[in-house]
């Protein structure tokens, strides 16, 4: 017995929970041979990704303690930093509780991929109060003064993340299902780190930083600045950056290579909808000839079962055969199996499923086998669109779409990795045609309904009476004898009571015929199709279309408009689309936020240039690593242009107090970025190396959330090497081209 429960509106983990308890109380009352087992329980997932949430914590507190004390030498200055992270952490649980949200993979994921992010507000404020206090001024002073200079570009630093995900609110679909819940806990996220980082750090570093020491003779003004580290590293990135000032468009024109490289890599990286997921479980769907007894579907699949107990990975399975009311109706020929693996196997579940795959159809070739994923075809059932590759063929022309159908399908069978194969053809059982002869029937006093109603009787039953077993009211009904009626010769036979006393056989009054089966069709926008489907072993979505439309756009035999590819194909060019469009308005709402920051167009426009450059970056991570460019990757890309806008404000923002104290662009460019070069570096290695057990896939569910990470490094690495030159260059050209501008206005007004 399979019971099978979806929890609606409430917490699995306290339903889990419940129904242990439950179970065990049942168990004392079970007969001794009656075992009952979870064979799937998802708390489980959750309870572990709930784990692997604080685990990914912990690394984050222990890297960022260590870049902390690496940089700043003061463990002060560290405890007064890496509090935010729990606090920020409780702050966004509470939050989720009070919007009634709940622990589920997204939510945990991005309360984890906001670990490396909360603590870069705390850091850049810490590290302010690090450096004024080694200009040599007290505590209090210190303190005061890193607030009164960060506060301005901490707003903008903040506020450039957290519009990114705004977008993200208005997506529809699995997108916007799957990522609204990780924007809102990441937005939640930073804006408390932002709060915490403006109010309780500074009341930390009033009570736990110290005032350094400093010998006779040392300058102030270089303390915090320097280390056996940062001080060359500051030197080398002064020498490079002035040369590139001084060679801006040799500089630009390398940018524009990385940018045409990163586009070369974008176009010829793997895609798919979803990243590839070991979930420890998968489904198989099998569908056995049609008109195939529930009794004979049961047998093959007795000998399926066999296959599956000799499976040394499998831990335990349930089979779900027959007539039933899922998403859709089920007949007795088709069903599916629930397949859970051992934790401690030492093959994947892709390994597995392959194995399997190869035994099934070697073993029941007439049955149809197909191996999704549990995730996958969940998403699947509910977009109506359960298969990776879909091709519908529109047709009015039924004999034309059995033809192409057939072809098409032998076609693609032949592409490398395309697996489970589907024609679509699903034709209907044989059926008997039962056609009344009017004459005959009216001259024993016979309608139509009477015929169908006699017949129904003998092979249907009718029902008479019911009586009461328990508490279950059971109905009696009429039927023929069985036997007689099995074949057609016999049903011709049967006799009906005509009104007038006596009898009739059916064949004296009507005709009896059978038809072999019928075409199931469907319908979409009212066009008649028949859809070939496919699923993949070994290969990404993309590459696998590309071929298919190869076969397909080579055969001449295709009417414009025939064809259409669907499945989960549709959905991942439909949410590409989408994400594209949540890209650009993400890079208009930063591009705004800087505006208002800035009050000038230097600024906003060199930061999303040296923003949008580092897209290169998480293509490059992504090829680099063998991920594949799926919606969950996509959202890392635009989470990184958020990340990477915030240091080009931190790199920008102090370029004005050096104009206004007299210095030259360079200088002042060249000041401003070699003083916040030590945040931008402590911000950003603190947030990758926090991401590093998300990249590494460490923890249950971190399979789904690995794309993210990777992505998110890759931006933040490449914004390191290229955007801290980029953008400081680009600024430069537009703040000579305004002043050469304003220059020329001046001498016309002049000379009017």
């Amino acid at each position: 017995l399979n019971i099978r429960a979806q929890p609606s509106g409430s917490n699995i983990l306290q339903i889990a929970s419940a129904l242990r308890a439950q179970l065990d109380e049942l168990r004392r009352v079970l007969p001794p041979d009656l075992t009952l087992s979870f064979y799937y329980d998802q708390s489980l997932l959750v309870r572990e990704s709930v784990a692997s949430v604080w685990e990914a914590m912990v690394v984050g507190l222990i890297f960022a303690v260590v870049i902390l004390y690496g940089f700043l030498k003061n463990w002060g200055s560290v405890f007064t930093a890496v509090v935010v992270i729990p606090v920020s952490v409780l702050a966004t649980v509470v939050a989720m509780f009070a919007a009634k949200m709940t622990f589920n993979l997204m939510t945990l994921g991005g309360i984890a991929a906001a670990i490396g992010l909360i603590i870069d507000d705390a850091i850049v404020v810490v590290e302010a109060i690090h450096a004024k206090l080694g200009q040599g001024r007290s505590r209090g002073v210190a303190i005061q003064a890193a607030m009164a200079e960060i506060l301005h570009p901490l707003v903008g630093s903040t506020l450039t993340p957290v519009v990114v995900f705004i977008p993200l609110a208005f997506l529809d679909g699995v997108p916007g299902v799957f990522f609204r819940a990780l924007a809102v806990t990441m937005v939640v996220a930073l804006l408390s780190s932002f709060v915490l980082a403006v109010l309780l750090t500074p009341t930390l570093a009033a009570a736990f930083i110290r005032e350094p020491l400093r010998a006779p003779g040392h300058s102030p003004a270089l303390h915090g600045q320097s280390g056996v580290l940062l001080g060359p590293l500051l030197r080398v990135f002064d020498i490079a950056l002035r040369g590139a000032l001084r060679r801006r468009w040799i500089t630009l024109s390398m940018c524009l290579l990385v940018a045409l490289g990163g586009w070369q890599l974008y176009r010829n990286l793997a895609s798919d909808f979803l990243p590839e997921m070991d979930e420890g479980g998968f489904v198989i769907d099998y569908v056995a000839p049609w008109g195939t007894s529930l009794e004979e579907t049961d047998r093959s699949l007795l000998f399926a079962e066999s296959i599956l107990r000799a499976t040394p990975e499998v831990e335990g399975y349930s089979r779900r055969t027959g007539a039933r009311l899922a998403l859709a109706i089920a007949e007795p020929n088709i069903g599916d199996f629930l397949v859970k693996l051992r934790t401690d196997r030492g093959r994947s579940t892709e390994a597995v499923k392959v194995e399997l795959r190869r035994k099934f159809n070697a073993a029941l070739p007439a049955l149809q086998w197909e191996f999704p994923g549990i995730l996958s075809d969940l998403i699947g059932d509910l977009t109506w669109s359960p298969e990776p590759i879909e091709i519908k063929l529109f047709s009015n022309n039924t004999k034309w779409l059995k033809k192409k159908a057939k072809e098409i399908h032998e076609a693609i069978a032949a592409v490398p990795g395309v697996v489970d194969s589907f024609d679509g053809l699903v034709m209907t059982g044989p059926t008997v045609n039962l056609r009344v002869r009017p004459e005959q029937s009216r001259r024993f006093g016979l309608t139509n309904e009477d015929v169908a109603t006699a017949l129904n009787t003998a092979m249907l039953g009718r029902r008479a009476s019911s009586v009461l077993e328990g508490d279950r009211v059971v109905n009696v009904r009429v039927l023929a004898e069985r036997g007689p009626l099995e074949r057609l010769a016999s049903l011709r036979e049967l006799l009906l009571h005509s009104p007038s006393g006596g009898f009739v056989k059916l064949s004296q009054i009507a005709e009896l015929s059978e038809q072999g089966g019928q075409l199931e069709l469907h319908r979409e926008d009212l066009r008649q199709l028949v859809a070939v489907t496919a699923r993949l072993e070994g290969r990404d979505l993309g590459g696998a279309i590309e071929d298919i439309k190869s076969i397909l756009a080579a055969d001449p035999s295709l009417p414009p408009g025939a064809v259409e590819l669907g499945g989960l194909y549709q959905q991942q060019v439909e949410s590409f689309a989408n994400l594209l469009a949540v890209l650009g308005l993400g890079v208009v709402l930063v591009f705004t936020v800087l505006l208002v920051e800035f009050r000038s167009f230097a600024e906003p426009v060199a930061i999303v240039s040296g923003s949008l450059l580092a897209l290169g970056g998480s293509v490059a991570a992504l090829a680099l690593s063998g991920g594949t460019l799926n919606i969950v990757s996509f959202l890392g890309a635009i989470i990184g242009v958020g990340i990477v806008a915030k240091n080009g404000i931190l790199m920008l923002d102090s370029v004005d107090q050096h104009l206004a104290r007299g210095d030259s662009l360079e200088d002042g460019i060249a000041a401003a970025a070699r003083r916040r070069l030590r945040p931008i570096l402590m911000t950003s290695l603190s947030t990758v190396l926090a991401m590093m057990p998300l990249a590494w896939g460490i923890g249950r569910g971190a399979d789904m959330l690995r794309p993210l990470a990777t992505a998110i490094i890759g931006a933040l690495c490449v914004s390191m090497l290229f955007s801290l030159i980029a953008t400081p260059v680009l600024y430069s050209l537009l703040s000579k081209a305004r002043t050469a501008t304003g220059k020329v206005t001046e001498e016309a007004v002049v000379d009017q």
